[in-house]
């Protein structure tokens, strides 16, 4: 099968989500991706835990289809070999801050000297250029800065999302920009720096709110599961859990009044627009309550679906693995790896193309279980690995 960046080869320097979860995109797309790390491995390859060598989830989904090689890349030895993959490079992979790669010598300016064409795809927490540049953080920063957390929660108990889409969001604008590096490489044999921010990511996400705060100065609170831009708009408690009903638009609301036996308030002044059925949500979204605690998850979600008003279970993890639905849709792709009870469920690469697919071809690898190989591509032999190994460069 043909693939888009099949005969390409990526360094992977990154750690944790955002530049080895981009990478592992591009290794998803038939690149093959080199993930650079020391001797003792990656500080992110046990986050949540799974084996019983403590390898974690976060690491076994960000790093399939990658090859891992150890190394020293500060030592005399180390800088050679640094060298010579980035001659055999297209693309540079990380996510540290520019004085970090300033003094590993992994940043632009040395690799781009190394080789003219080289693509270098770097995210930071905050960006290059501003105050904070040089500091480190994690999803939590962007989700904390943008104004994300002030509005989830309440007022008392601002609440940060279980998810890291922050990170992961920062991956794919990463892989994009990358990718529109690489179609303008094609065209002109240029290479260039692409760089995403965690807190530029959040920004983005958020930027319906913050126009509104810049334009309108609306101040707005959080108010829990609730909206500010229609009503009824919650998560529901059930008989037997919650339903998350999103009412938006007049043909929707006309709808669910009639369904709900409650057409007077089609004329109702309070509820002629989304804003107003937000701003006097406590009677609609009452109403709704009212309703879904006298039904089933699965009877609520049936009726309000017939008539296509947007209504969904809230599911545990659990039962988002059974769930028929992401079954039938094959998201996860069930993969061995040393030490694990069970196959574990990988998500899929998160967009499909009719003729180019990704696809996942191998796990997430073992500490340096492919250092040899690499560097017998790149001219080494046994005796001067095993030379590498004394010296504690790989």
């Amino acid at each position: 099968m043909n693939q888009v960046l099949a005969g390409m080869r990526v360094l992977d320097f990154g750690r944790y989500i955002s530049g080895p979860w981009c990478a592992a995109l591009l290794g998803d797309l038939g690149a093959e991706v080199i993930r650079v790390e020391r001797r003792e491995g990656g500080e992110d390859r046990g986050v949540n835990p799974l084996s019983e060598n403590g390898d974690g989830a976060m690491f076994l989904q960000c790093n399939r289809n990658k090859l891992s090689m150890t190394l020293d890349p500060q030592s005399f030895e180390g800088k050679e070999i640094k060298r010579k993959l980035v001659e055999s490079a297209d693309i540079v992979v990380l996510n540290l801050p520019d004085k970090t790669l300033r003094m590993l010598e992994l940043d632009y300016e040395t690799l781009a000297a190394i080789k003219p064409s080289i693509i270098f795809t770097n995210g930071t927490a905050y960006g290059n250029g501003g105050p904070y540049s040089d500091s480190v953080g994690y999803d939590g920063v962007g989700q904390v800065m943008s104004g994300a957390i002030y509005r989830s929660g309440t007022p008392e108990a601002p609440m940060r999302s279980a998810a890291a889409y922050v990170d992961f969001g920062t991956s794919l604008a990463l892989a994009v920009g990358t990718l529109a590096a690489v179609i303008h490489r094609e065209r002109t044999g240029e290479g260039q720096k692409v760089e995403g921010s965690l807190l530029g990511t959040a920004l983005m996400m958020s930027n319906i709110m913050l126009m509104e705060q810049a334009v309108c100065k609306s101040d707005r609170v959080a108010i829990g599961n609730r909206s500010y831009v229609g009503a009824p708009s919650d998560l529901y408690r059930s008989k037997d859990g919650w339903v998350l009903v999103q009412i938006i638009g007049q043909p929707q609301f006309k709808r669910w009044c009639r369904m709900m036996g409650e057409e007077r308030w089609l004329s109702d002044c309070r509820f002629a627009s989304d804003e107003l059925r937000a701003k006097n949500g406590d009677v609609l979204n009452g109403r709704m309550a009212e309703w879904c605690l006298s039904r089933t998850n699965a009877e609520a979600v049936a009726a309000l679906g017939a008539l296509s008003i947007p209504a969904s279970p809230m599911l545990s993890p659990q039962q988002a693995l059974e769930d028929p639905h992401i079954q039938a849709m094959g998201f996860f792709k069930s993969m061995d790896y040393p030490g694990l009870p069970t196959p574990a469920p990988i998500m899929d690469t998160p967009f499909l193309l009719s003729r180019t697919p990704g696809t996942i071809r191998t796990r997430a690898p073992l500490v340096g279980e492919h250092t040899d190989q690499i560097l017998q591509q790149l001219g080494y032999d046994n005796e001067m690995m095993r030379s590498l190994r004394e010296k504690n460069v790989i």
